[in-house]
């Protein structure tokens, strides 16, 4: 559309040009043309007085050679033979002429102009005072015809060359504040269709595309409020079933021995396998909304989140006897992340501890704020876990395999799993390690720049050494405080 608006400017700016160069440059040829012979007239009709007077050789040459062209060679005069015996006529200076034409402008009276080698020649009439009529002759020579001709064109071309180039870089112009638009709308509709829910498009354009980028983002944002509901309805889900199975499956377990307990138990575990399911299932069928621009409406307060999570497990923690600790949430830090589905893979870290770990046992929650990302600190003063290599790629996987407080048999991985799909949909990653509580430390990396990172072939993150040596300074710090906080009671 860019170039075939260029195109079309510059065919219509270039018959502009014809159309009026053309005809112009002839008009100046022409009027070159008039301004040399013009002056030879002139030149020519001062002669004319001395003819009149005399026609002695002498007086004429005199006279001829007072003017401009007779002192160059390019006048002559022409004065017939008398009626009287033995006269002839009289040529005075350098003639060019032939003697045909100035018979016929001596028999017509009128002054002619005749083509001659070298140019042209002026031919004027002049009565003398005994009745007969001599012949002027001024020659011009071509070059001063066309003086100054070719430098007007030149002119001319230079304009017409300049209103082309002008017209072609103010269409390029137009069709760039027509074409960006348009291929900016083009973008975010691919984007849109392969999931990224948060793509806007900036109102800007002609009115027509403005109006365009204006429905299409009203459209994103219907279609994420659907979503949305979709979410909802989903977390809504989770904490319905997923909270209360934890609470059944720890009073089945404290129901001792016997066929009753088994059947309890085993039902508890085939619920909770059910509902794994069904989770696992709406959460693959839901695309990310993070999109390219990062969408303003798409994130969470990470603290808020936090605080309220840990009010509604601290009463289950309560009943168990497990002490609970949580730092760096006295400040907003808003994360891309949608709250719901923050508020899964909080309580599926939180659900681990308390199902993987014995009452009473420890926990700790920490957010670290390091500049280009929120760091989430879930720590235990459990049994740790033996491989956490394993449990990632269980994670990963969905497959359940044994070790570790977090890693017991028949886990189907799903809490990892949700914990993991969240963390790298801003570019973070997940890492299992050794609390300073004694236990296990589930470290979750939330990117707020929205750019996956760059990893080595081990899986490494790359790049950000400084950032991530603060980092570790950092959440070296804050675990020291941590558990000197635990140990005096000043959590």
């Amino acid at each position: 559309m860019r170039w075939a608006l260029v195109k079309v400017c510059l065919a219509v700016t270039a018959m502009v040009v014809v159309a009026f160069a053309v005809p112009l440059g002839l008009v100046v040829k022409e009027m070159a043309r008039d301004r040399a012979f013009s002056d030879a007239e002139r030149q020519a009709a001062t002669i004319g007085p001395t003819l009149s007077i005399t026609t002695d050789r002498d007086e004429l040459e005199t006279a001829v050679q007072t003017t401009e062209p007779g002192g160059a060679g390019r006048m002559a005069v022409h004065i017939p033979a008398a009626d009287e015996p033995d006269s002839r006529p009289l040529e005075v200076g350098t003639g060019h002429a032939t003697r045909e034409d100035l018979e016929t402008v001596r028999e017509t009276g009128r002054a002619a102009i005749t083509a001659v080698p070298g140019g042209s020649a002026l031919l004027q009439p002049t009565a003398l005072g005994s009745g007969d009529t001599a012949v002027v002759e001024v020659f011009v020579p071509e070059d001063e015809v066309s003086n100054g001709v070719a430098t007007a064109w030149l002119v001319l071309a230079g304009v017409g060359v300049a209103l082309i180039v002008g017209s072609v870089a103010v269409a390029d112009r137009l069709g760039v504040r027509m074409v960006e638009p348009a291929q900016r709308l083009a973008g975010a509709a691919h984007d849109l269709g392969e999931g990224r829910l948060g793509t806007r498009v900036a109102e800007e354009g002609p009115a027509e595309l403005r109006l365009a980028a204006a429905a299409f983002n009203s459209m994103a944002d219907q279609v994420i409020q659907l979503l949305a509901n979709e979410r909802e309805l989903a977390a809504d889900l989770s904490h319905r079933l997923r909270t209360p199975l934890t609470v059944l499956r720890l009073n089945a377990a404290s129901l001792g021995e016997g066929p009753a307990a088994e059947q309890t138990r085993a039902a508890v575990q085939q619920l909770e396998h059910e509902v794994d399911i069904i989770i696992r299932t709406a959460r693959e069928q839901r695309p990310q909304s993070q999109g390219l621009n990062g969408a303003a409406g798409a994130g969470c307060d990470v603290s808020e989140v936090i605080r309220d999570r840990m009010a509604f497990w601290s009463a289950l923690a309560e009943d168990e006897g497990r002490e609970v600790r949580l730092a760096g949430v006295d400040r907003t830090v808003r994360i891309p992340v949608a709250r719901p589905e923050l508020v899964a893979a909080l309580d599926a870290l939180l659900g681990n501890v308390f199902r993987h770990t014995p009452e009473g046992t420890a926990f700790a929650v920490d957010v670290h704020h390091s500049g280009d990302a929120v760091i989430v600190l879930v720590s235990d003063a459990g049994g740790g876990i033996a491989d956490p290599a394993a449990a990632l790629a269980r994670g990963g996987s969905g497959r359940g395999r044994a070790g570790g407080s977090k890693g017991a048999v028949g886990s189907t991985g799903l809490g990892l799993d949700i914990v993991r799909r969240v963390a790298e949909s801003t570019g973070g990653d997940v890492r299992i390690g050794h609390s300073v509580l004694g236990g296990t430390e589930v470290r979750v990396w939330i990117g707020l720049e929205g750019q996956r990172p760059e990893r080595d072939r081990h899986g490494h993150r790359v790049g950000r050494r400084v950032g991530r040596r603060v980092g570790r300074r950092r959440r070296g710090a804050a675990r020291r405080n941590a558990v000197l906080r635990f140990r005096s009671g000043k959590g």
